[in-house]
């Protein structure tokens, strides 16, 4: 029995990966807070599902679409540093640990880069909330010393997909007429295609020789302006009332979010990918949006 674990599996991404692995023959099993899976306090139960499992993927961790107070920002933390404790620790209690761990992380790690594109291996570490949530992440993730499960950090961009996601509110923007740029529109949009984002998963499962770190996203990073410009013409919008800086900031403390989330520019390229040649499908962002609307 082939067994994929998949922690925090009940999500946007965690549906998606569970039907196209079921798809591929494998037996799926899902550690979240909801009683009808394995749940994070029982971890004899996780041990006994990580055992003899191809691959255990970590997705857990509360939604970063939320007011920053403290609350909140002590829950997204505690989220991702808790279940991501205790995968370590039931995958070093067991007696035939998954062959591979990923765990996700993000691309929000690298400062805000407006300047040149950020990799792998020149990427600069910026300064902020989002940023110390992704190094405490990955920190975690790098104390376990596993020596019979290669581990590989997935530093994630914008995930774009039909059933939800990232991209429903740039959808309902364009929708409602708001769909032009947001600030000045230059802040870079790096994003991905979520059947490519399946693909590294699955990719890098099958290459023993590949472990550390990756950013996963396309090789074609866009400037917002084109983001919402794409977007409009797919959907046949023709104009979108555009949104400045303050207006996006009045906007998320209605709505109850961050303009950071709008307004930060994320530009990384996935060097390690390239150099490992992996082929994405959706290079373009004509042809994703052509896919998911």
């Amino acid at each position: 029995m082939k067994k994929v674990i998949l922690a925090g599996g009940t999500g946007f991404i965690g549906k998606y990966f569970e039907n196209r692995f079921n798809k591929l023959g494998y037996t799926v099993l899902i550690i979240s807070r909801q009683r009808e899976h394995i749940t994070w306090d029982d971890k004899q139960g996780i041990i006994v599902a990580l055992e003899d499992a191809e691959m255990v993927i970590n997705l857990a961790g509360k939604s970063i679409n939320c007011r920053y107070n403290e609350k909140n920002k002590q829950a997204i933390i505690d989220s991702r540093i808790t279940t991501t404790k205790i995968l370590g620790e039931c995958i070093l209690a067991c007696k035939h640990p998954p062959k591979v761990w990923m765990n996700s992380s993000t691309v929000t790690i690298y400062r805000d880069a407006d300047d040149r594109p950020m990799r792998e291996t020149d990427g600069e570490i910026g300064t902020g909330f989002s940023v110390d949530v992704a190094s405490k992440w990955e920190e975690e993730f790098n104390k376990f010393d596993l020596p019979n499960t290669r581990k590989i950090a997935l530093r994630i961009a914008i995930v774009l997909g039909k059933e939800g996601g990232a991209f429903t509110p740039y959808r309902n923007l364009v929708k409602f007429g708001l769909g032009g740029k947001q600030s000045n529109g230059k802040q870079k949009i790096s994003w991905i295609h979520i059947e490519d984002l399946f693909r590294i998963v699955h990719f890098l499962q099958n290459r023993p020789d590949l472990e550390g770190t990756f950013i996963c996203s396309s090789t074609n990073p866009i400037s917002n302006e084109e983001f919402m410009r794409s977007i409009r013409k797919c959907m046949g919008k023709k104009i979108g009332i555009p949104a400045s800086k303050w207006m996006i900031e009045l906007g998320a403390f209605v709505i109850r979010t961050e303009s950071e989330l709008v307004l930060k520019s994320r530009w990384v390229l996935p060097e390690r990918l390239n150099q490992a040649d992996f082929d994405f499908i959706y290079k373009e962002l004509d042809s994703t949006l052509k896919d998911i609307i």
